[in-house]
């Protein structure tokens, strides 16, 4: 009987296995190249789009975005929304969590929440680049029901926001919708197609599950959902946390424990968060001073409102209202 050369059949199964690596390999090398052709496309298309810096609409819920310095902490109210950057990197901080992204990475937010976002990476040579879709939930939807993901769905408490590593269909879909700023006939068209596609490409990648969350908020308004909104339709009123709790019912510690999961912060931090940016605006864009924000936004002590505010923006009211006032002129001329 013959015998078996172990060595000989190591060699064959070496000899069988290398295709499937070599293919492997090759497929992974042509995804790098491609991605690369995208991102250069994509620098240069933002770049054409955006001229100077700041912020710009250019299509139904797509915004783009461009710096051409990194930029101190900059205070907003987020709503859901997907986020690319071409060129340059982010941060942004959610509560206690931060979330750091560029050209390789994409960002997914699917609640209406407070944060601090900051441009860490942008030279006038190479400035911060990005593009926004925002992320309507009766958008959102009907993708997920069509991809047969709605039976996915549950009552979990899911962080609103995440970092992904980006892959080459998800960022093809991206190249190709901002090209649409090239071709308005093909927009009615095209451009319902292409976020659908993003959307999809999300919900079957690795934001799968925060995405269909983004449904939950929407039509089942679980917990930690109503809770936000109760917050933000009232972030002018005493917040009693035990009241809100027995409203849900849910007991306090299991509020807060759930609460902070999705947030990264406490129902007190983010109406605290909400109150504050609600009176900077007031005192940017409607002239009141700050004692008359403080009264609007809930605050009866303007002393503990000016701490308060200094500990979140860094300096007291009305200074940074004229900080901002004098950086808004000189981007003006």
């Amino acid at each position: 009987m013959d015998g078996i050369n172990p060595r000989q059949v190591g060699r064959d199964q070496g000899a069988a296995d290398y295709p499937t690596h070599h293919a492997a390999l090759e497929a992974q090398a042509y995804e790098a190249e491609r991605m690369q052709i995208n991102r250069k496309e994509l620098v240069k298309r933002i770049i054409r789009a955006v001229p100077e810096d700041g912020v710009v609409q250019v299509l139904e819920g797509v915004f783009l975005a461009r710096a051409s310095a990194p930029l101190g902490s900059i205070h907003a109210v987020m709503k859901p929304c997907f986020c690319v950057i071409a060129q340059g990197s982010k941060v942004f901080q959610l509560g206690d969590s931060r979330y750091r992204y560029d050209p390789d990475h994409y960002l997914i937010s699917t609640l209406e929440m407070p944060l601090v976002s900051q441009i860490l990476e942008a030279t006038p040579e190479q400035p911060y680049l990005s593009l926004r879709m925002d992320l309507a939930p009766a958008f959102v939807e009907p993708v997920i029901d069509e991809a047969g993901q709605g039976s996915h769905l549950s009552n979990a408490e899911v962080r609103a926001m995440d970092v992904s590593r980006l892959d080459m269909n998800l960022h093809d879909a991206v190249v190709r919708l901002v090209r649409l700023l090239d071709s308005p006939a093909d927009l009615p068209v095209m451009l319902p197609l292409i976020k659908r596609e993003i959307i999809y490409r999300l919900l079957m990648g690795q934001q799968g599950t925060r995405l269909r969350h983004l449904a939950i908020h929407e039509n089942n308004t679980p917990y930690i959902a109503r809770a936000l909104e109760r917050i933000r339709q009232n972030f002018d009123q005493p917040l009693h946390i035990e009241d809100l709790a027995g409203e849900l019912g849910m007991s306090v510690s299991g509020l807060h424990h759930r609460f902070k999961a999705v947030t990264a912060m406490s129902p007190l931090q983010f109406q605290k968060q909400l109150r504050l940016q609600e009176a900077r605006r007031l005192m940017l864009s409607e002239d009141f001073d700050a004692a008359s924000a403080a009264y609007r936004v809930g605050y009866h002590d303007p002393a503990y409102f000016n701490r308060e505010y200094k500990n979140l923006f860094g300096v007291p009211p009305m200074r940074d209202v004229q900080r901002l006032r004098e950086v808004a002129a000189k981007s003006v001329e």
